[in-house]
């Protein structure tokens, strides 16, 4: 008979994140894994498999939230504009007021698994792809509201704010001054015409 989990296996995953979040796949390691998430290593194993499957697990839950909460932002304006202007502004804000400068767990998981890891290529593609299709989707509502122009490509504007979007996330590790990147969102969010 298969014992029931002693623990809440959302918290220990959530646990899990943060911590590869701050610290990384290669770094984090099995014994700050099991310390953070309150777990000996039996029940990581039983529960998600190795630390690769965590680590995946990991990140399918932060990239079904992360587009939650793109989506929530976007659909919350009447405005198409407004609605992106509102998506990167709060991205800045949150960057250089928030505590620390852990940057987007999947462009993380980008720059330092999918280069040579084929399933994280994959992931970390397909969420650039499912953030594309919602910026699509809102653009499309401009266009059909008359809000931009009939004439505009939205799958390749949509697609150019994803690169956008990944770009300032990148940069903004380094703390550049913050006009930089308020000017740059600027000339960003001018070609949503």
């Amino acid at each position: 008979m298969v014992r029931p989990r002693e623990f809440d296996e959302d918290q220990a995953l959530h646990a899990a994140l943060d911590l590869f979040w701050e610290k990384g796949y290669e770094t984090s390691s099995l014994s700050e894994l099991t310390a953070r998430m309150g777990i000996q290593k039996p029940s990581i194993y039983a529960a998600f498999g190795d630390k690769k499957a965590l680590f995946e697990a990991a990140l399918r839950q932060y990239t079904k939230q992360h587009a939650f909460r793109i989506r929530a932002v976007l659909q919350k304006h009447t405005s198409v504009k407004e609605a992106f202007r509102s998506l990167f502004e709060g991205l800045i804000q949150e960057e250089y007021t928030g505590a620390g400068n852990k940057g987007c767990f999947c462009i993380n998981t980008m720059v330092e698994l999918a280069p040579h890891d084929e399933k994280f290529a994959i992931l970390t593609r397909e969420h650039q792809m499912y953030l594309a299709a919602i910026f699509e989707e809102t653009l499309q509502k401009g266009v059909s509201t008359g809000e931009l122009n009939r004439e505009l490509d939205a799958k390749a504007m949509s697609q150019t704010l994803v690169v956008s979007l990944i770009g300032l996330t990148v940069i903004m590790k380094s703390r550049p001054n913050r006009s930089f990147v308020d000017q740059s969102a600027n000339v960003i969010l001018a070609m949503i015409q």
